[in-house]
């Protein structure tokens, strides 16, 4: 069985001064995870490390650098799942936890919950001893100059997926050499958003999900859309009825602008070692291992490769 892992960025009008650091957080996030996979990990463990990666990375709208609330706040959203048993962990609204995602893998691995929220999921972390940061060393100035620059949710979100003011959620997918395949997504949500507000990121088959009998996707987009037709799970069952991972992430993709005029983009990997990266928005940072050789990719249509050093 061919270990791969694939790792988005988010799928939006991402600038040209971003699009450098974009796509070399991207390639290093990708092959941070398939380090794991190659000493013969777990796919669990390499979407939880490539999706840290990004969420350390303060050019990505997740854990350090993400997307400020109405009040100038971070409120932080992940989930985390395993395709071997289905069981999965999510948090959303967390304050001051610089990796949503480790936290949501241990709301899966040490509750008989799958989502903590907001003051429970930071009671949850420091009883567990997840070390927290202050919130103020998430936000980059970056980020609270374009936060200062928008003065409401309804302009935030207007020109959030076909401009070039905000940015969007981090995910991996992954299948490792016994063929068991997870999936992991990470956000700071949409800028200006309402306190409190949870997209489609932690909200299992909506922002991710992963079965062994059929593959694990992560999600990236217009959080709302990508709700109401369930993005991860419409794809999956795209593969289930016999589509390829391209296929079915192209025809799920282009239902979600027909049917509620939503733009986004999705990274799926097979339990066959099958993979795609497909997006409906301007941009999405994307890259891939599997075999040594990395790709990657920024605009439609483009797809790089490096043979990386055994």
């Amino acid at each position: 069985m061919t270990a791969v892992i694939v790792v988005h960025g988010g799928a939006w009008a991402i600038p040209d001064h971003l699009a450098k650091a974009s796509v070399d957080g991207v390639k290093a996030a990708a092959c941070e995870g398939f380090s794991v996979l190659k000493r013969g990990g777990c796919a669990l463990d390499a979407v939880e490390t490539g999706v840290k990666a990004l969420e350390d990375n303060a050019v990505f709208n997740a854990g350090h650098g993400a997307a400020l609330n109405m009040e100038g706040e971070v409120e932080l959203d992940a989930i985390i799942m395993d395709g071997k048993t289905l069981a999965s962990g999510a948090v959303s609204s967390v304050k001051n936890i610089a990796n949503p995602v480790s936290l949501a893998r241990a709301v899966m691995e040490k509750t008989h919950h799958s989502m903590l929220t907001s003051r429970g999921a930071n009671l949850f972390a420091e009883g567990i001893g997840v070390v927290t940061v202050p919130t103020d060393t998430l936000v980059t100035e970056y980020e609270r100059k374009e936060w200062e620059k928008h003065e409401s949710y309804v302009t935030g979100v207007l020109e959030d997926f076909n401009s070039k003011w905000a940015h969007d959620t981090v995910g991996a997918v992954a299948v490792d050499c016994d063929g068991n395949v997870a999936c992991a997504t990470s956000t700071g949500g949409i800028r200006n958003k309402m306190v409190g507000r949870v997209g489609d990121s932690p909200i299992i088959g909506s922002g991710g999900y992963a079965d062994n009998l059929s593959g694990a996707v992560s999600c990236t987009g217009h959080g709302e859309s990508i709700l109401k037709i369930t993005l991860a799970r419409l794809i999956l069952s795209h593969i289930e009825q016999g589509k390829s991972v391209a296929d079915a992430s192209q025809l799920s993709l282009s239902y979600m602008g027909d049917r509620v005029k939503g733009a986004g983009g999705a990274i799926v990997v097979s339990p066959s070692g099958q993979w795609a990266a497909t997006f409906s928005t301007e941009r999405m940072a994307w890259a891939a291992v599997e075999q040594d050789v990395l790709w990657y990719g920024l605009d439609q249509n483009e797809r790089f490769k490096e043979q990386l050093s055994q």
